[in-house]
């Protein structure tokens, strides 16, 4: 079927397909993801083809084979998962595929050695959901990524694509804003404001045209939440859009992507025009006579595009900075024009709620904050990728039952989440239900849901200083509060981290914080406090080691620290005398050995290779 022009057409083209598929062929599912992509993805399904066709085994007839969007479990990538057996194999290489063919695909038996285990308990686990990364997971926005080809239409129509399209098609635009509303939903970029009553406010305004927008302009550090959305389900975004469209009455639509993000770009290229073909883009969609088109407009990268008004200078080929506070984008967005502009995981989870409704949605999180949330969880923790979870759920459920806890057994000291903008919450708040209003309480954020774990070799005072740094670089400089507050805080904490702090210093940081965050022009420098805030309420102690004392008590700042050997736990193994760059470890096989400090540049690469703690911090 080509051009879909009513409900009932669509209905009978998804049922085509569902006639058409072989629900009893075994399927590979290959991870595609841009962190798969980096560790051989595409030579493993080559190798996967090759396999498959010297077996006698025919693709497509006898076996289904699709690469898909990332399964989340990014520390163990390349995944390749296979179904209806529903056995997921981790880190597999090209060398490994004629196996798995041979013996789980042609044959019921595992390859062992590829099966996710446990690295607590040790227990080896061969099915998918029941690895507890996945099984304590909830995945509504996530919901199609791993399980369809992002470059398929098809595969979007047979998991209900496009279904929330059509039945918000047969409401007023009154009740699909109201139906957003009740559900609870809150915007995913960070603010946290109510989608539905954002959507109202837009369309309450006297304008001849309207705009809607996705913010796929995710700049925080160890955050890829939408890129992996925009990569492996990129028709979720469009039909939410359209949705967002339908009820604001906006006929042009905007999908901000940073250049860094080729493969997303690709894709939602792959889907608009195939969206277009069938008729959900365009004119008249679905017979509705309701017009909409969505373009793909490039970022450069600035992470102050991630605010609203300078993303809409971006778009329109301006320099991205910021608007007066009191200009709001629902009445004066893009071109001037009212706006509605929500980030990829609030357009990815609309479909849905219009198809299930309202009160299916809000069963799931907590009283004000609804829904399911997505995390990049990385950090020093041991499995680390792409979580969606219930709204609610703890730090400790998300960090040790789903991250599988904290590398190498080292003690937990503290989670940032929020991206650069965010805070820090100790181990004291391990039991905190995460949500918008707690994690604020806190003295952090939701943000885009970047969740940063440090162990106890983490410096927080250093962290502070990373951050500060960062929104310094990417601060517009267009206002006084961020662009000369921001570098008088990083040259204080600079100081510190250095051996030249003094006291002073934590209460002049904190006057700072407290002049951004009442005096900065848009939402990067109100919130820019938070890191050094989060820090000095939590972990002022390290702040006063670092300034009384003259002591890093983490072991990171190189002025403040010396290294040395423990004579009694030194075994002579030789491994940090050959690892030295600065060959300044000597020492006799199975003899202690001795570090001239002269010559140590503090690398810490000796501290990192000594399987038997020998290398001490001073």
């Amino acid at each position: 079927m080509g051009l879909i022009t009513s409900k009932e057409n669509l209905e009978k083209y998804r049922e085509q397909i569902k006639a058409s598929e072989k629900k009893d062929i075994p399927s590979v599912l290959i991870c595609f993801g841009t962190g798969c992509h980096a560790n051989g993805a595409d030579e493993v399904a080559e190798e996967f083809k090759k396999a498959i066709s010297a077996s006698g085994l025919k693709i497509n007839v006898n076996i289904g084979f699709k690469t898909t969007g990332c399964h989340g479990y990014c520390e163990n990538g390349p995944l390749v998962a296979l179904k209806p057996k529903d056995i997921l194999y981790l880190k597999v290489k090209p060398k490994d595929v004629a196996e798995i063919v041979e013996k789980s695909i042609k044959g019921d038996e595992l390859v062992e050695r590829l099966l996710y285990k446990d690295i607590n308990t040790k227990q080896i686990i061969a099915k998918y959901q029941e690895i507890p990364f996945y099984k304590y997971q909830k995945r509504i926005a996530l919901r199609n990524i791993g399980d369809v080809d992002p470059t398929s239409i098809d595969d979007y129509i047979l998991k209900d694509g496009y279904a929330g399209l059509a039945k918000a098609l047969s409401m007023k635009p009154e009740d699909i804003i109201k139906e957003v509303d009740l559900s609870g939903l809150r915007g995913r970029g960070g603010g946290g404001f109510p989608a539905g009553k954002k959507w109202k406010s837009c369309r309450d305004v006297e304008s001849d045209v309207r705009y809607v927008i996705c913010n796929g302009d995710e700049g925080d550090p160890g955050a890829f939440m939408d890129r992996s959305t925009m990569e492996g389900d990129p028709h979720s975004i469009i039909e939410g859009m359209i949705i967002g469209a339908c009820a604001v009455g906006a006929h042009q639509g905007y999908i901000y992507v940073r250049d860094e993000y080729p493969l997303a770009i690709k894709n939602l290229q792959i889907a608009i025009d195939a969206a277009r073909e069938k008729g959900f883009l365009g004119k008249n969609i679905l017979g509705s006579k309701f017009d909409f088109d969505i373009k793909i407009s490039r970022g450069g990268g600035a992470f102050v595009c991630g605010e609203s008004s300078a993303l809409m200078r971006s778009v329109e080929g301006k320099v991205g900075e910021p608007r007066a506070k009191y200009i709001r984008s629902v009445e004066k967005g893009l071109y001037d024009k009212p706006t509605v502009l929500n980030n990829v995981e609030t357009w990815a989870n609309v479909p849905v709620i219009i198809k299930n409704g309202a009160k299916w949605y809000s069963e799931f999180g907590t009283k004000g904050s609804k829904g399911t949330k997505v995390f990049s969880l990385v950090g020093k923790v041991n499995n680390t990728g792409l979580v969606e979870v219930p709204m609610g759920i703890t730090l400790r459920k998300l960090i040790f039952d789903i991250g599988g806890g904290i590398l190498k057994g080292k003690k937990f000291k503290a989670v940032q989440t929020g991206g650069p903008s965010g805070g820090c919450i100790p181990d004291s708040l391990l039991d905190l239900q995460v949500d918008f209003d707690n994690l604020t309480k806190a003295g952090s954020m939701m943000g885009s849901g970047g969740m940063i774990v440090m162990d106890e070799n983490t410096c927080m005072v250093d962290v502070a200083k990373y951050f500060i740094t960062f929104l310094v670089e990417e601060s517009c400089g267009k206002c006084t509060p961020c662009r000369d507050g921001l570098r008088r805080m990083q040259d204080i904490l600079m100081g510190i981290t250095e051996g030249e702090g003094k006291e002073g210093d934590v209460a002049l940081l904190e006057e700072l914080c407290e002049t951004l965050t009442w005096g900065a022009l848009c939402g990067l420098g109100t919130s820019a406090a938070n890191p050094v805030l989060s820090t000095l309420k939590y972990f002022k102690d390290e702040y006063q080691a670092h300034i009384v004392h003259k002591k890093c008590p983490a072991g990171v700042c190189k002025h403040l620290i010396t290294y040395r050997i423990d004579e009694a736990k030194c075994t002579g193994c030789t491994v940090c005398a050959k690892k030295c760059p600065q060959k300044c470890i000597t020492g006799e096989r199975k003899k202690a050995h001795v570090i001239d400090t002269a010559k140590c540049i503090k690398c810490g690469v000796c501290r990192d290779v000594c399987k038997f703690d020998a290398v001490c911090v001073d």
